[in-house]
């Protein structure tokens, strides 16, 4: 294969926003109707998977967020500064075409996600989500999100685990 399935972008208006149907009214809605309000007020930027030239195989959005630090495990707050808030990246959506569904895509929209947060020069501690179902709760927990103590839909990643991850190089099996 010469050519990867996908191309990553940042939405523009170029972009057929009009044929994607994912599992989730919601998130179908979103990107029909509301996505580019968010963008142009800043409250958001959107990032697509291109199949085909302009389709959208599936999205992502990312926003700044903070965490409470009391509403972090206690494990992992007693390693940070005592500020009442923690920087955080906030993934606000993330959704996958029915036609591209069982590729993988989910996963990859997610690693790229990761890796902007984890690569940007604005400090932020964690990538947070807000699950909408078990099934999401559950795909974030196999990427190696862990649930908020008092709000198990709520999940973080550490930006460090990513960068270690990111730095680690392959041994040879």
């Amino acid at each position: 294969m010469s050519a990867a399935p996908f191309r990553l972008a940042l939405l523009d208006a170029a972009h057929d926003r009009a044929v994607f149907n994912c599992d989730s009214e919601p998130l179908n809605r979103y990107l029909h109707e509301q996505v580019t309000q968010d963008v142009r007020r800043r409250v958001a930027a959107c990032f697509v998977a291109l199949a085909e030239g302009r389709r959208i195989a599936g999205y992502y959005t990312l926003a700044s967020a903070s965490l409470l630090l009391a509403d972090l495990p206690a494990s992992t707050a007693k390693k940070l500064p005592r500020y009442p808030t923690v920087p955080a990246v906030r993934m606000g959506r993330l959704a996958v075409d029915q036609a591209f569904k069982g590729q993988g895509l989910g996963g990859a929209l997610l690693a790229d996600a990761l890796d902007r947060a984890a690569r940007s020069e604005i400090a932020a501690y964690a990538m947070m989500v807000d699950a909408k179902d078990e099934a999401a709760v559950a795909f974030y927990r196999h990427h190696g999100f862990i649930a908020l103590p008092d709000s198990p839909r709520t999940l973080l990643l550490p930006l460090a685990t990513v960068q270690l991850a990111q730095n680690t190089p392959l041994s040879a099996a």
